[in-house]
């Protein structure tokens, strides 16, 4: 009997001890003038993201991206069906929206069933041609992983995603936390160099050639990306916790185990455009390997000037460019940072290719973008508006597990995507994740392709301004190119690129589908299709 008493009267203790404490603890006013009670608040503040996330709002409402975008994520990951029936529940009568336009009679036969064999889509440019590197290449993908560290991610998802880069044939970035043995799984990688100079610095930080040659030559490193701002936060370093910082970290970026890292905000290598052509020469010459830079588009003078010494002087430039947008970011950032500073993608991208188009630049560069276009239709204004390639990053994220916890900035990820805890990142299986991952490329490529084909040309990079339109709600629309000050020759690539890669696509002009019924196995369906379940 006495211990059944004790035992009821714990709860009561506890209760009464939790407002005790409320009642002398001075931080919140809150806990002070309703003990236990207000403890309540912050618990459904706590698990609101999740509230919001599968109960209350709609499948096109959420942000950064909606559950439909997700599901299509996951379903394409996971090979299922990624259809969705009964119409579009986009809202097309009040908000500007693309409108991709068909083609009636064309040349162009689809020819790349919708379900079927994986159809090669290259990139339209030899990246580092134009400036005769002597390791230019046509990028296998038009569809690229872009720049996540290993540090940001757990070893896990970095070895998925590169074994996921081998078999659908895409590179993956480093980032610019230097290269690990997680990123050696067989995968082409893009080697990029940050402020912080990670994997080719000197002990006082110093970047150091030397290093930079040594540690592209230990993996296949196939270009050189010099990060000069991301989209999460332009105008800042990067920043690592120190809760990320295990040892091996450490050693790969030579820092301190279990201290913050935070990289300066710009580059002390160069300090203008000029030393920036400069240090990009050297590093060409010293590894043959095509150079670019990697940037969100504030204000224009920089870009304006990269393109007229480009113009002026043609024995330096950049064989690539990679335009983040301010929307983009898998990158934990201050608020005004991520929500105000630089130009969305579409803007950003806009002006600064139009700076290098008036001066007949353009096909001497390879255009990248990056930001939210791991969907179908922002790729497509993308690809219309100029891209060669794109990147992707928080989507490559959702197909090896990733649910939009937004934890990345707590070491605490759920999914063991983006974490150090060794506990949390055992629960992703690099292997599996990789297939999920090289499913959702290739399946992204697929659909990329067959909306070209729908507009009538064979590629994506052969998409222009005129493919797309603007609508204004109900009340009309806007040709692409007139919302962003194109003429009227912008947006795709010079005749010679277009006839190399449109002869490309034609090996695929004869392949079942193009004049018959395709009879295949029945795709298998999510048990739940409205769902978006990781």
């Amino acid at each position: 009997m006495k211990k059944r008493t004790l035992a009821a009267l714990a709860p009561t203790a506890a209760l009464a001890g939790m407002a005790l404490q409320d009642l002398l603890q001075k931080e919140h006013a809150l806990r002070h003038n309703f003990p236990v009670i207000a403890r309540m608040r912050y618990l459904l503040e706590s698990i609101g993201p999740e509230l919001r996330q599968y109960i209350i709002t709609s499948n096109d409402s959420e942000r950064p991206f909606s559950r439909d975008q997700r599901r299509w994520v996951y379903t394409s990951a996971k090979k299922e069906n990624n259809y969705f029936s009964f119409g579009t529940d986009n809202d097309t009568e009040t908000a500007a929206y693309p409108i991709i336009k068909q083609a009636t009679f064309s040349d162009v036969v689809p020819a790349s069933p919708i379900h079927g064999r994986d159809i090669e889509v290259p990139g339209a440019k030899v990246l580092g041609g134009p400036r005769g590197r002597r390791h230019a290449f046509r990028p296998a993908s038009v569809v690229n992983v872009s720049a996540m560290s290993f540090g940001s991610l757990s070893p896990q998802a970095i070895e998925a995603i590169n074994k996921g880069a081998k078999i659908a044939d895409f590179w993956h970035n480093t980032g610019e936390g230097g290269l690990s043995d997680h990123h050696r799984q067989g995968g082409d990688l893009v080697y990029q160099i940050g402020t912080g100079y990670f994997g080719c610095r000197d002990e006082h930080g110093n970047f150091d050639l030397d290093r930079l040659v040594d540690v592209v030559g230990s993996g296949p490193v196939r270009a050189i990306e010099i990060k000069l701002s991301q989209g999460a936060k332009p105008g800042l370093g990067g920043h690592l916790p120190g809760a990320k910082v295990n040892a091996e970290i450490a050693r790969i970026r030579g820092v301190e185990q279990g201290k913050d890292v935070a990289s300066p905000s710009r580059h002390t290598a160069f300090r203008d455009v000029d030393e920036m052509l400069d240090l990009v020469e050297r590093i060409a010459d010293a590894t043959g390997l095509p150079v670019g830079i990697k940037s969100a588009v504030g204000e224009l003078d920089f870009w304006q000037t990269l393109a007229d010494r480009m113009d002026d002087d043609g024995q330096r430039g950049v064989d690539f460019i990679t335009i983040d947008g301010g929307e983009g970011g898998t990158g934990a950032a201050p608020l005004v940072f991520a929500d105000h500073v630089s130009f969305p993608f579409r803007m950003g991208f806009a002006r600064v290719y139009g700076l290098f188009a008036e001066r007949g630049l353009t096909d001497r560069v390879t255009w990248i973008g990056s930001a939210k276009l791991g969907l179908p239709a922002n790729a497509i204004v993308a690809f219309a508006l100029g891209v060669d390639l794109i990147n992707v990053a928080r989507e490559a994220m959702f197909a090896i597990g990733c649910i939009q916890a937004q934890k990345c900035h707590t070491d605490r990820c759920p999914t063991g995507v983006a974490t150090q805890n060794e506990w949390l990142a055992r629960g992703l299986d690099p292997e599996q994740k990789s297939h999920r991952l090289a499913n959702y490329v290739m399946t992204l490529r697929r659909d990329l392709l067959k909306v070209s084909e729908a507009a009538g040309v064979r590629h994506p990079a052969m998409l222009s301004p005129k493919h797309v339109e603007i609508l204004d709600g109900d009340r009309g629309h806007r040709p692409l190119a007139d919302v962003y000050g194109y003429q009227e020759w912008w947006g795709t690539p010079g005749p010679e690129i277009v006839d190399e890669i449109d002869a490309y696509m034609r090996r695929y002009d004869d392949l079942p589908g193009t004049h018959e019924v395709v009879e295949h196995e029945p795709l298998k369906v999510a048990a739940e299709p409205n769902q978006a379940t990781e």
